[in-house]
């Protein structure tokens, strides 16, 4: 099997990190994602038990829903973006070696600020994302579209959703990000920025592309359930294997025809 030049020589590359700073920049990014994950364990559990709750109001005739508040807003958002720490720093666990690893062919020995830099401005990326996410979330609840699972309450409206994902992973703009994932080298030769706050720009310009690469596959949470753990995690697996899978193309052309070709059947079904 044919490795592409661009993941030979990043592999390549990271081996040259001092194994010191790979443990270190591996255990960190390992620590955040547990972290991360526990959060969202937890905060399923609590959901689950409040649905509960919702469902006995509901069947006595009260009323369980209603306008958010401030503090509704900053939970959901608190939610998006521990989600997307849990979903995507394995995914940025490479390139952050990368960088790393090329700040210490420049003579820096450690984890130097810019690495702390760059994953910081990765980070600001999704963080806005979450945002936009949870505007996308309000919208739905005050419009009565969103289920108590935090799911879309029609058939027709999760087709539309699921098509236009599935749209997008054809698109030029998707191919373009993805192979920005597949092969950083050229980006690290090309973008490179000294001092920590051209770490934080080269962080920010990775997670633009990433973000590029992914939203529309976070916008499927809204079809199955924005806190259905079961669905979040094969999305991460699914992000790896477009990245990292020797076949990560593939899986994006035949992922986006079987999204598009089921959105089109829930919305048909639903009209």
């Amino acid at each position: 099997m044919r490795r592409s030049p661009g993941r030979v020589l990043s592999a390549a590359s990271i081996a040259t990190l001092p194994r010191r700073d790979r443990i270190l920049i591996s255990a960190c990014i390992a620590s955040i994602t547990v972290l991360a994950w526990a959060y969202l364990f937890r905060l399923d559990r609590q959901m689950a038990s409040s649905v509960e709750y919702d469902k006995a109001m509901a069947a006595m005739g009260m009323a369980v829903h209603g306008p958010w508040t401030v503090t509704d807003a900053l939970f959901n958002f608190a939610m998006w973006a521990v989600m997307m720490i849990g979903m995507m720093a394995v995914s940025a666990a490479p390139m952050i070696l990368l960088f790393a690893a090329a700040k210490t062919r420049r003579g820096q020995s450690g984890v130097s600020p810019e690495v702390l830099a760059f994953g910081l401005g990765y980070f600001v990326v999704w963080t806005g994302f979450s945002a936009i996410a949870t505007l996308g979330q309000w919208l739905l609840h005050q419009t009565a579209m969103l289920s108590p699972a935090m799911a879309a309450s029609s058939s027709r409206l999760g087709g539309v959703i699921l098509f236009a994902a599935g749209a997008y992973q054809l698109t030029p703009w998707k191919n373009v990000c993805l192979a920005h994932c597949r092969g950083p080298l050229g980006f690290l030769m090309t973008h490179w920025r000294d001092g920590s706050f051209g770490g934080f720009q080269m962080g920010l310009h990775h997670g633009l592309h990433c973000l590029g690469c992914c939203w529309a596959l976070m916008a499927v949470l809204f079809v199955v359930g924005v806190m259905n753990l079961v669905w979040v995690a094969a999305l991460a697996v699914f992000v790896l294997l477009e990245k990292f899978g020797p076949a990560g193309r593939l899986v994006t052309q035949v992922s986006g025809v079987a999204m598009a070709a089921l959105g089109i059947h829930l919305a048909v079904a639903g009209a």
